[in-house]
């Protein structure tokens, strides 16, 4: 079983920002491969779904970004995922915008919902989906960029993201990390 997490803001107001991309990926791959409904558990939305032939936990953690790691952190103790099965999708301010970039562990970057998850499991070693949405423009502060919604011009790009992410996690499943890999991290986001 695989624990798939997309990282997020609960609330209206963080609806379609920038920091919550990884909530939108994960209610797209709730809509493509799961019938159940969330419940409320460990702090956070779970379903059920099976992708690429393997049984996969969805969960949208509701404790605010930062403290991400109190959802994650319990809910693969609970199902007895180690932290080289799960995958977490989130923004990423170093990659540009319309690109996805796959990797397997690493730091935290200053990403505070990562750090969190690095605090709240044994390792590091997760897989991460890291969506680009680029850096602020100059004189913007960066909370109030990620904060942020789209704009008008960028809503294609960001859907193609999203459909592009929710494939990505699909080919991870099935062929694996490297595969996935090979595909996604030198080519923009496409459809899949």
């Amino acid at each position: 079983m695989r624990l798939i997490v997309g990282l997020g803001n609960p609330g209206g107001e963080y609806d379609e920002t920038r920091h919550n991309v990884g909530f939108q990926v994960i209610e797209e791959l709730k809509q493509q491969f799961s019938h159940a409904v969330f419940d409320k558990k460990f702090k956070g939305l779970v379903t059920r779904a099976r992708i690429g032939g393997e049984d996969a936990v969805l969960l949208k953690p509701m404790t605010y970004m930062n403290l991400s790691g109190e959802s994650v952190g319990p809910a693969a103790g609970f199902y007895k995922i180690p932290p080289e099965d799960i995958i977490v999708i989130h923004d990423e301010l170093d990659i540009e915008p319309g690109r996805i970039k796959l990797k397997k562990g690493g730091g935290h970057g200053g990403h505070n919902g990562l750090k969190s998850l690095v605090k709240h499991l044994p390792n590091a070693n997760f897989t991460r989906v890291r969506l680009g949405i680029g850096r602020p423009p100059p004189r913007w502060e960066t909370a109030n960029y990620v904060l942020g919604k789209f704009t008008k011009q960028e809503q294609p790009m960001i859907e193609e993201v999203i459909r592009s992410a929710t494939k990505a996690v699909e080919v991870i499943l099935e062929e694996g990390l490297p595969s996935a890999m090979k595909e996604y991290n030198r080519n923009p986001a496409k459809a899949g």
